[in-house]
């Protein structure tokens, strides 16, 4: 079975992963590896996740997947000044041969995760073989194409899925026989998330898990924009080139089931107080006198009737559910599967933020996207905005639209767990 429901017959090509060579930090040139890895680009929250990791260790990984200067070409020479310094001094080294990476992440509570991390050939969307179930943001594209133009390289890898054959399978089988061995490295990171990576470079293993994968297709899980921009990159140079791969980790799901958790918004110039008014006759809105936990538990239990979403800030929470259905049918574009009309961030963009709020679903000056629930009440509570707190999609929903070619607004879902940024990168001109 295909992650996305896709026919496997329907691809002309499936996935392709090519072993490289790992950059990875020297253990005995920084303080921990703990201390130098970063949640991903677009999942620290700014400004103070970077001035936090940038202050955990000089050699932490957030100084090259966001630097901090005056402009962005000036932070993209900053990077790449710091990633060639850190080669130069040893901070960084290539592993010696090329190869695939099993990847493992574990929590205290039971959850055990494993993938495989390689170069992914960058395929056509006619092809059928990466499908992404999200839109991207065309500024968001072009600034992390210039910071891999500027370094050269490909910083953090992107979360893909896919559904494989069984525990009989090549790949499974050589992800477990792998996971007996001794790591290349293993560290725990302060969310409590325990991590181990191998190299695999028997090229009679490595066909195995080659030839396995190449029966399959993936879903984006995480790293839409990373793969539109590596989808950008490869068009600007000739093929061959280093630039027909990106780097990725691919988890298979059969397997290892992956969380599925809500991406919040933070509306930066817009009080509770207005977002409440506008809504007056449009959405039935009531007040929860509650902590987070219990108003959350109320957003669930509202969400399985229908659009619901949270509101914080002004020192309270506001369930807002129960839109008016002409409203929904005069602001949410028709020709769409009924899946994706009766979504809530389909709901939350098309009627809410376009609609009624008037805020430019675009504009980083109006809006932020958080993952970290706590983080976005606390960011409205100080800051005057609203934080609007989504439910999480279920996963077959997703996984439908993706099959049907339909994607889902920007930044609907957040697969998790996602991968530790630091761990292995890869160098295009190694």
């Amino acid at each position: 079975m295909n992650t996305a429901g896709h026919s496997e017959a329907t691809a002309r090509r499936g996935l392709e992963l090519t072993p490289f060579r790992g950059l990875r930090y020297d253990p005995d040139r920084v303080g921990s590896l703990a201390a130098v890895t970063s949640p991903p680009y677009d999942v620290v929250v700014r400004p103070d996740g970077v001035l936090q990791l940038q202050s955990a260790d000089p050699y932490n990984i957030v100084r090259l997947i966001l630097p901090q200067a005056a402009t962005p070409s000036t932070r993209n020479e900053q990077a790449a000044d710091t990633l060639r310094r850190w080669l130069s001094e040893g901070v960084l080294t290539a592993d010696p041969e090329p190869g695939l990476y099993v990847y493992e992440q574990r929590d205290g509570g039971g959850m055990l995760q494993r993938g495989i991390i390689g170069a992914l050939r960058v395929s056509d969307p006619a092809e059928g073989v990466v499908l992404p179930h999200e839109d991207v943001m065309p500024h968001i594209v072009a600034d992390r194409a210039a910071l891999m133009r500027a370094t050269s390289a490909n910083l953090e890898p992107l979360l893909l899925t896919y559904r494989g054959n069984g525990p009989a399978s090549a790949a499974a089988e050589a992800v477990e026989r792998t996971a007996e061995k001794p790591p290349l490295l293993s560290t725990t990171t302060e969310d409590g998330f325990s991590h181990r990576l191998w190299s695999v470079t028997d090229p009679t293993e490595v066909a195995k898990i080659q030839a396995d994968l190449a029966q399959h297709q993936a879903l984006i899980a995480d790293g839409h924009h990373r793969w539109a921009t590596y989808r950008t990159l490869c068009a600007e140079h000739p093929s061959p080139s280093p630039w027909d791969h990106g780097l990725v980790l691919l988890v298979d799901t059969a397997r290892y089931p992956l969380r599925v958790r809500a991406i919040h918004r933070l509306l930066h110039a817009l009080p509770v107080r207005d977002a409440l008014a506008a809504l007056d006759g449009l959405f039935q809105v009531r007040r929860l006198d509650a902590p987070l936990e219990e108003a959350l538990e109320t957003l669930a239990d509202a969400a399985c009737a229908g659009n619901a979403f949270l509101l914080a800030g002004g020192g309270a929470f506001h369930l807002v559910d129960r839109p008016d259905p002409e409203l929904l049918a005069r602001t949410v574009p028709t020709g769409h599967p009924a899946a994706w009309r009766t979504l809530d961030a389909t709901v939350l963009h098309a009627t809410l933020l376009d609609h009624v709020w008037r805020i430019p679903e675009d504009s980083p000056a109006h809006i932020a996207y958080i993952h970290d629930t706590a983080a976005t009440v606390r960011k409205a509570e100080r800051d005057g905005g609203t934080a609007v707190l989504m439910h999480p999609v279920r996963e077959e929903v997703v996984r439908d639209l993706a099959r049907q070619g339909v994607t889902m607004p920007r930044k609907s879902t957040s697969f998790g767990p996602k991968p530790a940024s630091g761990l292995v990168l890869r160098a295009l001109d190694l």
